[in-house]
């Protein structure tokens, strides 16, 4: 634990990935802040460019640094895309840190992912079950890339006293959400699915696998709270699971999307499709001890996140 706070008040703090779901959460919380925000577009800075976010920070240099930039996706996307999803979140991980270090940066959150704990580990998954098993298959390269950026997070602070710390937030969903028909993540993709199928006046919806899955889902904006409260109060070594601590069946979880949106057909489930890791439900004793709990329910997250959909598809349309 820190002894002294981590403030943000009055500092400069770069979100890296600044417009996707996690990063835009990060800056609606941010605001609350009164903290200087610096963000980046991929036209103006790739960050799989060395040389550039070396620029950039050197110009910038600022003091607190949240690494919410990735390549994301689904299952398809993971197993897909395998190739660019290692090198892609090998290299942005590789040049932030190295950069953050190299620039004086004063504190670093770097973003783990609970796909990277292994495929069969004890559940609720613990903190300190990582690398102790296979990975699962289908998202392996994105796995290694994410657990090589948690051990370089670590040795930076092992080696250089840096300030750097991990979480590891569970599957996520509201506003911000990538809604692509295959490479979307399955909150996603069910709002979508089910909402068109509503328009349409589906009499049947088909959900990918079994529906037998477990799966925990946090609302971004919560996880997006989590984050500044660990900011500001946490120095350590060790992850830290981010999630609600509660998990739910797919075949549930299609119910109640298919509720939100108002779909009233039928759900199929389709075993051709991969299921993915059988249940993945994260122990999240350590940040409780640590004072943070989620306040979003399900119910009410999907809601929002369905007007999110409505809200973002209809400016997309414009």
């Amino acid at each position: 634990m820190a002894s002294t706070p981590f403030e943000l008040k009055d500092k400069t703090v770069f979100v890296a990935g600044h417009r996707g779901m996690v990063g835009s959460a990060l800056m609606r919380r941010l605001a609350r802040e009164e903290a200087e925000l610096l963000t980046v577009s991929r036209s103006e800075v790739d960050l799989c460019d060395q040389a550039a976010v070396n620029a950039w920070f050197a110009a910038r240099r600022p003091r607190a640094v949240f690494l919410a930039a990735a390549k994301v996706g689904g299952i398809v996307a993971n197993n897909t895309l395998r190739a660019e999803f290692l090198h892609d979140n090998l290299a942005i991980s590789t040049n932030i840190i190295q950069a953050a270090h190299a620039n004086g940066c004063e504190k670093l959150m770097f973003f783990g992912s609970s796909c990277i704990y292994p495929r069969l580990a004890p559940q609720p998954l613990r903190e300190d079950s990582m690398l102790t098993g296979p990975l699962e298959p289908t998202n392996e390269p994105y796995a290694i890339a994410k657990i090589a950026g948690i051990k370089m997070a670590e040795a930076y602070r092992s080696q250089y006293g840096s300030d750097f710390i991990s979480v590891m937030p569970t599957n996520l969903y509201g506003p911000g959400d990538n809604y692509h028909p295959e490479y979307s993540h399955v909150v996603a993709a069910l709002i979508r699915r089910f909402h068109e199928a509503k328009l349409s006046g589906a009499a049947s919806v088909v959900v990918w696998g079994t529906g037998t899955p477990r799966r925990e889902f946090l609302y971004v904006d919560d996880l997006a709270d989590a984050c500044i409260h660990l900011m500001k109060t946490y120095s350590s070594p060790e992850l830290v699971n981010i999630g609600t601590g509660e998990d739910i069946a797919i075949t549930e979880f299609a119910r109640a999307v298919a509720a939100a949106v108002g779909y009233r057909g039928e759900i199929h489930f389709d075993a051709s499709r991969p299921d993915g890791t059988p249940r993945k439900l994260l122990d999240v004793s350590r940040l409780a001890k640590l004072g943070w709990r989620a306040s979003t329910s399900l119910e009410d997250g999907i809601r929002l996140a369905y007007q999110a959909y409505l809200r973002e598809t209809k400016q997309a349309a414009e």
